[in-house]
């Protein structure tokens, strides 16, 4: 089976500046991605998709391919990853190339490791006809969310049913952005994973940090230390 890591890197972050290739713990925040598909040893070819030459170049650094650069159509903030992806598997069919599975990493979830990668193939070849999705369990449990109208009453905020302990709510999982491995032809017919052929990667929450903000940065800082 040949797979692709695709890491998504554009460079138009507007909560942080320059997010993907910020320093964490001593590396560009990319370079944990890039490391972690590397040692996973999944992979065919590791690519980063970046619209930035300052970009490919850290990537490049880091032990990963940049055979073209992200186009402008596919690095607003309107296009998805999704996108972006096509864009890639199209460039790769240029140049004479195609692969068995994508598998998007995005360099927000540094605390990934190759063990989860590995993990989360060995589930796509036992079971998924389309993907398999990490996840992990959810902070809070989903019955205790809700809308609040202008006034911030409480009626109706929560169903009687769900004012128990939380023990008897069972558990709930959340996305945690960290894997997407997809059969590259069920990609490009339906990217809407959650369907039929589809199964969920669970991940420990401590691998599960999305960085957004500051804060996510000091978190992720954080849990690297405790390692």
């Amino acid at each position: 089976m040949k797979n692709l890591a695709i890491i998504p890197a554009r460079s138009g972050s507007k909560g942080l500046k320059d997010k993907n290739i910020l320093p964490l713990a001593g590396k560009p925040l990319i370079a944990y991605s890039i490391e972690a598909a590397k040692e996973s040893g999944q992979f065919e070819e590791i690519m980063v998709s970046t619209d930035s030459e300052r970009y490919a170049q850290t990537a490049r650094e880091w032990g990963a391919s940049v055979p073209f650069l992200r186009s402008e159509a596919t690095a607003t903030d309107t296009a998805s990853s999704w996108d972006a992806v096509r864009e890639v598997l199209e460039g790769y069919r240029r140049l004479g190339r195609s692969f068995d599975s994508v598998c998007l990493l995005q360099p927000t979830s540094p605390l990934r490791t190759a063990e989860d990668i590995r993990g989360a193939y060995e589930l796509y070849r036992k079971v998924a006809r389309v993907a398999v999705v990490s996840v992990c369990e959810a902070d809070h449990s989903p019955l205790w969310c809700n809308h609040l109208p202008e006034d911030q009453s409480l009626a109706g905020f929560i169903p009687r049913a769900a004012d128990a302990p939380r023990q008897k709510a069972g558990k709930y999982y959340r996305l945690n952005g960290a894997v997407y491995i997809v059969e590259t032809g069920a990609l490009l017919e339906d990217d809407f994973l959650y369907r039929e052929g589809s199964y969920a990667y669970i991940m420990p929450r401590e691998h599960s940090v999305d960085i957004d903000t500051a804060e996510d940065f000091r978190l992720a800082a954080f849990y690297l230390g405790r390692r």
